[in-house]
């Protein structure tokens, strides 16, 4: 993360803050190990870990641990309490948050209502008030992360611009994700409700084989131009992205369990391990054995 001069008020939970249009961005330092420490969002709260472990307790949800390369989003009126069991002078936990406003995510979801809008069966762009939601990151996202920083805390003369653009991608984001996991929803509950959702259905039930798009495109009813298109404008990414989307976030599912890092590849369909190695890297910027190590450590603690 940018080196940033953030003054010390106190060793937990020492916020610096940078305002911005519609949005607000935080840095979380604590230095030492405290418990149940108090995060209430007042709007649509994104987190992303920078060093560290959290330990959240959610309501309803049990205890989540947080760690770097994931994203946690609270929902407007939400709260949890923290615990930072690794924290230390030489070693601090570090957070990153960014608080946008309801106002703007609903601005959004109008443009994207008007200018992409979805299947009748997943009821149009809203930001849909799931509580928590916890999920390891891209690096695309990542990346998102740390450019804003900079626009945040730099004094570039088209500032509120970029923040503006930034903070609509991180939205378009999490609209993409919670929009997807409906799909999801729709496609348990009723996998021929349309074209699409059988589409994903299949890809979801044969997520090990290579995509034949010719067989997609006869379960969509659609032509293969068609099929892109309306695939790309409803999930936002080509069907190839899709599955690979899929493919690692099982990947992740099962190498937290501590599963052997060879076995999960080739389960998933990748043919040797360094291709998986290398796409899983690619995608969450570590590789498989350094994520399966950093969660196998926080399930023995």
């Amino acid at each position: 993360m940018k080196v940033i001069e953030r003054p010390v008020r106190t060793l937990v939970e020492n916020r610096v803050s940078f305002g911005g249009p519609n949005a607000e961005l935080s840095i979380y330092d604590t230095w030492l190990p405290a418990s149940r420490v108090g995060l209430q969002a007042g709007e649509v709260l994104y987190c992303g870990m920078v060093t560290g472990r959290k330990v959240l307790h959610c309501p309803d949800r049990g205890i989540l641990h947080f760690l770097p390369h994931e994203s946690f989003v609270m929902a407007p009126g939400t709260q949890v309490a923290i615990d930072f069991p690794d924290a230390d002078p030489s070693s601090p936990t570090t957070c990153l948050t960014i608080e946008i406003t309801r106002e703007r995510v609903a601005q959004l979801c109008d443009h994207l209502n008007h200018t992409r809008p979805l299947e009748p069966v997943l009821e149009g762009w809203q930001y849909r008030d799931v509580p928590y939601l916890l999920t390891s990151h891209t690096s695309a996202t990542e990346a998102l992360i740390r450019r804003m920083l900079d626009v945040f805390t730099e004094s570039d003369p088209d500032r509120d611009v970029l923040i503006d653009l930034g903070i609509s991608e991180l939205v378009v984001r999490m609209l993409q994700l919670q929009t997807r996991d409906l799909l999801m929803q729709v496609c348990d509950a009723t996998p021929d409700a349309s074209g699409l959702t059988a589409a994903v259905n299949h890809i979801r039930a044969h997520l090990s084989e290579p995509l034949d798009i010719d067989v997609l495109c006869r379960l969509a009813c659609m032509s293969r131009t068609r099929f892109y298109e309306r695939f790309r404008q409803q999930l936002g990414c080509t069907p190839q992205a899709f599955q690979l989307q899929l493919r690692m976030e099982e990947a992740c599912r099962r190498l937290a369990r501590g599963e052997q890092v060879t076995r999960v590849g080739l389960d998933l369909g990748f043919s040797h391990p360094s291709h998986f190695t290398r796409r899983f890297q690619a995608v969450f910027g570590e590789t498989p054995t350094r994520y399966r190590k950093r969660h196998r450590q926080v399930g023995t603690q």
